[in-house]
């Protein structure tokens, strides 16, 4: 039984979330309460396994608790957060803070609108109760932004996430150069918060990253997001590359897909790819990255050690889809020697 606790001000809010995970039979809610205050005290008591958590409260916001309890007691935590530019810059702020993952709170007829995601919240919960949470210490990456590649030929960096993607993601792109290669990136995120989140890797990058918008030609020194409501993809004219967004079908139940985005570079590109599978619960991208190392590509997978989830990454072992596991932390070292003339080529 995963026992969760419910850190809510607003008593509908708190009503709606025990109600939705009720229905789960493996999940019980403990307790609930209107403010992180309340809940140091009941979270002593009851011992949860996974937390929902409030980002706007009184006398003490979320990201002020988040921050405390990943220092003192890190614990798997579920961020409830509204559907605007203002809660998607926090909602990343807590991600990178250590919270496993989030659920979008609409802005407007909570009791019926709040009850439609009832199945993510549940799969949501249930992944951060297996999840692999780590203290906040993490290392400060500096942004190699004095390095430059002397590259052999035309390459192109693909990588797909999910689960703990975003702070994955920044720790890889953080350390590279402003001339690396392109890289394309797919990352399950509502539509909302993709914009939020390829600004956020901009402004902690030497590259250039920005929200595909479609036709763009792919240039090295930028790296392209997938909007959160489109499968990105890459399709090649002559001897250039150039990205296009599918307004197709869930695959693997989400738009973005990663196997979208794969599959589509092993068709076109793949003997010069190298593709990374990071943290992520399911399976998408595992077959995507079989089929780009079928094609040529080296293809690099996050080790379980480092990832919130290794679903992602796992499925892809199963099916020996890559051709090593990394840290998650050694994997931009490992890109700056694969990328550079120079097999011996390290961060600065």
């Amino acid at each position: 039984m995963i026992k969760v606790l419910i850190i809510d001000d607003s008593p509908l809010v708190r009503q709606l979330l025990t109600h939705m995970l009720s229905q789960a039979p493996d999940i019980k809610v403990v307790a609930t309460a209107e403010d992180p205050y309340e809940a140091r005290s009941l979270i002593k008591q009851f011992n949860p396994d996974v937390l929902t958590l409030d980002i706007e409260m009184p006398k003490m916001d979320g990201i002020a608790f988040l921050r405390n309890l990943m220092k003192l007691r890190p614990m798997p935590v579920v961020m409830v957060s509204t559907l605007t530019h203002k809660g998607a810059e926090i909602t990343l702020e807590a991600l990178a803070l250590g919270a496993v993952d989030f659920i979008s709170k609409p802005k407007s007829d909570l009791t019926n609108t709040l009850l439609d995601y009832t199945d993510e919240l549940i799969d949501k919960v249930r992944t951060a109760a297996v999840s692999h949470v780590k203290p906040l210490t993490r290392p400060v990456v500096q942004v190699a932004s004095n390095n430059k590649f002397s590259l052999t030929g035309d390459k192109l960096i693909a990588i797909g996430a999910s689960t703990g993607g975003t702070e994955a993601i920044q720790r890889v792109i953080t350390p590279l150069p402003a001339n690396t290669p392109p890289i394309v990136i797919t990352q399950h995120i509502p539509a909302a918060f993709s914009l939020s989140f390829a600004k956020r890797l901009d402004s902690h990058s030497a590259m250039k990253v920005i929200e595909a918008k479609g036709g763009e030609l792919i240039a090295s020194g930028t790296a392209y997001l997938a909007p959160g409501d489109a499968h990105l993809t890459v399709e090649k004219h002559g001897a250039r590359l150039y990205t296009k967004l599918l307004d197709s079908d869930p695959v693997n139940r989400h738009k973005p897909a990663v196997d979208v985005l794969f599959n589509s570079i092993a068709d076109c590109f793949g003997a010069n790819t190298i593709g990374i599978l990071l943290t992520g619960m399911g399976k998408d991208g595992a077959l995507g990255l079989e089929r780009l190392k079928a094609a040529g590509s080296h293809t690099i997978i996050q080790d379980e050690a480092s990832s919130v989830v290794w679903g992602m990454p796992g499925a892809a072992a199963e099916l020996n889809a890559h051709r090593e596991i990394l840290h998650l932390d050694k994997i931009p070292a490992r890109l700056m020697q694969l990328l550079n003339t120079s097999k011996t080529a390290e961060i600065s």
